[in-house]
């Protein structure tokens, strides 16, 4: 049985949402096919597609939120991995008995239809990792 199915997105923090969309639209080659905000994270996201990858642009609405508070510390760039899987509780269980310190463990409403949660990057060689599971309709 596979726990992660996939790379869902790379997540990539940013200061200015306009400009990183122009930016990435002239390097992809195509438009973010969404835009969203996530007030629960204070951040707005924008997605862009490329084949089978897709792209999320994070930028902060509070200097005091997640994104807000990375970009003050570490500057703009790569913020998270996502990973895709089909049960989120139970990859969420077995990765806490594999020794990895979960962020939350109750799984939360994130942006492009997904339940989240996220895994601390001091467990994860300092990569912030975030499984995400499609969200029921």
């Amino acid at each position: 049985m596979n726990h992660i199915n996939k790379i869902e997105h790379l997540g990539i923090a940013v200061k200015d949402i306009d400009a990183a969309n122009t930016l990435y639209e002239k390097l992809l080659g195509v438009a973010p096919y969404k835009q969203e905000v996530v007030a629960s994270e204070s951040v707005i996201t924008s997605f862009f597609k490329v084949g089978e990858n897709k792209i999320e642009l994070l930028a902060s609405t509070d200097e005091e939120g997640p994104i807000g508070k990375f970009i003050a510390k570490k500057g703009e760039g790569i913020h998270h991995i996502a990973f895709d899987v089909d049960d989120i509780v139970a990859e969420l269980d077995r990765l806490e008995k594999e020794g990895f310190q979960i962020l939350n463990k109750t799984p939360k409403k994130g942006a492009d239809n997904k339940l989240v949660a996220f895994i601390h990057p001091k467990t994860t060689s300092g990569v912030l990792v975030e499984l995400c599971q499609e969200a029921p309709k």
